[in-house]
């Protein structure tokens, strides 16, 4: 059961996708994605869950520590954790993403909710559950349109908010 994300996202180039969605996000933020001549450089930033610096986290919502890959022309050039404070988590924060993952293009985590999962797509940031533990692994099968990819869990209740966000499987 791979769910509508993967039907929609199966068989394209990634690389691709991430590539146009990024220049589309940058435009909307009017921010500049890269320097003058954007075809000779794209950057594009994944960020990768993971709360104990060697797994990705299964609940994004409640995750303080994120991985965050770049990537150039397709290839990994940079690898970096960063860290935010509790009212910055995802869950926490209804508005602008924190500072540190405000550049992303790509968010994988272990699991989120549909209320999460919509935010990002309407900020134009492509979310990735996966059941892949390794955050290297996970980054590197995104990249070769390998990643298996899993469903958003829809209409279960988040007890924290009171509403239908939490992560479920």
């Amino acid at each position: 059961m791979r769910g509508i994300f993967c039907r929609t996202w199966a068989g394209m180039n990634l690389v691709k996708v991430f590539t146009d969605m990024a220049r589309r996000c940058a435009a909307r933020r009017s921010l500049a994605l890269a320097p003058a001549n954007c075809h000779e450089r794209t950057l594009m930033q994944i960020a990768v869950t993971s709360q104990n610096r060697k797994t990705i986290t299964e609940h994004a919502g409640t995750c303080r520590k994120f991985w965050i890959y770049d990537v150039e022309k397709g290839l990994l050039t940079g690898k970096r954790l960063v860290e935010i404070a509790v009212e910055q988590s995802l869950h926490a924060s209804t508005g602008r993403l924190a500072e540190p993952l405000a550049g992303i293009n790509t968010l994988i985590t272990g699991g989120m909710g549909p209320g999460l999962y919509e935010r990002l797509m309407q900020s134009g940031i492509l979310p990735v559950v996966t059941m892949e533990k390794d955050p290297d692994a996970a980054v590197s099968a995104m990249l070769g349109n390998r990643l298996e990819r899993l469903p958003v869990a829809r209409g279960l209740h988040c007890r924290e908010h009171g509403d239908f966000s939490r992560i479920g499987r």
